[in-house]
């Protein structure tokens, strides 16, 4: 059996990638592109391959809600103080549920992409 954060680390990366390279449809190929490339590292059929894809697809969401909490509660305590940096911090959860609430689209592309991977690698 593969590892499964590995796949799904590498199948971020090649989702990110792509993205990239093509900024029209990278939402939908890049995310099953990463989710297929999840899931044939994961191995161990095609739960574990959709697993891996689902967790490819949400990582940028929990970054993004990371860099938000963290970027919002510094500028709230730069401007405001104590109570603006508890403000901002706020704000910055709510910014991360967004972000993350976002991502759940392409982390169920990915975990299609990584349910087809995953059967293939079997």
């Amino acid at each position: 059996m593969g590892s499964l954060w590995l796949g799904a680390f590498v199948g971020f990366l090649v989702t990110v990638f792509l993205g990239w390279i093509i900024p029209g449809l990278g939402l939908l190929v890049g995310h099953l592109a990463g989710g297929l490339v999840a899931g044939a590292i994961a191995k161990g059929g095609v739960g574990r391959g959709a697993l891996a894809g689902f967790l490819a697809g949400i990582f940028g969401g929990i970054i993004l809600a990371i860099i938000a909490i963290i970027a919002t509660g510094a500028i709230g305590g730069i401007l405001g103080g104590f109570f603006g940096g508890m403000l901002g911090v706020l704000a910055g959860v709510v910014l991360g549920i967004v972000a993350i609430l976002v991502s759940i689209v392409g982390g169920i592309i990915s975990a299609i992409g990584g349910l087809i991977g995953g059967a293939i690698a079997r």
